[in-house]
């Protein structure tokens, strides 16, 4: 079965049935995740190598089991199927988005903070309107590039272990990856692994949505913006997706009791509700694209 349907197959799979409502594998692995961590971070102790070591520890036997399994089962296109299945995001993605833009469609300003909380660690109960539209369209834009175009690209590349390899350590960035006092020594390999698989990816993120929208101002702003983002990978997909979109994103933000002020992204009016909908279908015709494409480089090759 050709690379081009098999991921058209695994992306339609995710589309029709969403994540797992039981049993999902990621479930499992935030579980063993947490016990590496208690046991080399206790109480926070713990240095640089004690999470390069619970990152291998927790990634590359998973990683190396998948690969094993490519070998030696005749089933291989199933695998490869399911396993991007599990990683993708995309109609996760969606069913958290669309009740936020929904909320405030309708005005229900608490139901739309409730809401957006669970795609964002910033504080939403104080957000206005606008900082919920904001919120909704950063999240939509960074997480299609995590949570799925980066998988795309990792399974294109090396099939099933390799979105493996990236999903899990995407969920460890996640889970230890903050720059606190906790987790600032123990979870540097974790982000800054992340930081590596994410490199390439969101890139062409970031080029994806500038043709998708207004090129030029997409362009300039990723060319300009992107740089004084904190994140290497997430200011060139949000610059450019604000540009593209012809908003104005980034601004200041609570998280964790302390308020940060971001570099503008973008350029034009605030974010409203339709904003977060634009975002999530620049998301969605990004993926066609990208099937698209890799369609019509089998056929060139064949």
């Amino acid at each position: 079965m050709s690379l081009a349907l098999i991921t058209c197959a695994g992306v339609a799979l995710d589309a029709a049935l969403g994540e797992p409502r039981r049993a999902h594998p990621l479930v499992a692995f935030g579980r063993l995740a947490s016990r590496l961590e208690q046991r080399f971070n206790p109480a926070g102790g713990g240095w640089r190598s004690h999470g390069v070591t619970a990152w291998c520890l927790a990634v590359l036997p998973l990683t190396l089991l998948t690969w094993l399994l490519t070998q030696v089962t005749s089933l291989t296109w199933a695998l490869d199927i399911f396993a991007l299945y599990f990683a993708l995001g995309l109609r996760s993605l969606y069913e958290h988005a669309l009740p936020v833009a929904q909320a405030l469609r309708l005005g229900n300003l608490p139901l739309a903070r409730e809401r957006v909380g669970w795609m964002v660690s910033r504080n939403t109960a104080a957000l206005d309107a606008t900082g919920v539209a904001r919120a909704g369209t950063e999240s939509v834009l960074e997480n299609g590039s995590d949570a799925v175009f980066a998988a795309l690209f990792w399974f294109i590349v090396a099939g099933a272990p390799g979105v493996v390899l990236y999903r899990l350590s995407n969920t460890l960035d996640a889970m230890w990856g903050y720059r606190n006092e906790r987790f600032e020594r123990f979870g540097w390999a974790a982000a800054k692994i992340d930081d590596v698989l994410n490199y390439i990816p969101a890139r062409l993120v970031a080029l994806t949505y500038a043709l998708l929208g207004n090129v030029a101002l997409a362009l300039r702003c990723w060319r300009r913006q992107a740089p004084m983002w904190d994140s290497p990978n997430a200011g060139p997909v949000m610059a450019s997706g604000a540009g593209s979109l012809g908003v104005s994103l980034g601004g200041a933000a609570e998280y964790h009791g302390e308020m940060h002020e971001r570099p503008r992204l973008g350029e034009g009016p605030a974010p409203r509700a339709r904003d977060i909908e634009r975002a999530m279908n620049r998301v969605v015709a990004g993926v066609a694209l990208w099937l698209l494409c890799l369609t019509l480089w089998e056929v060139g090759i064949a």
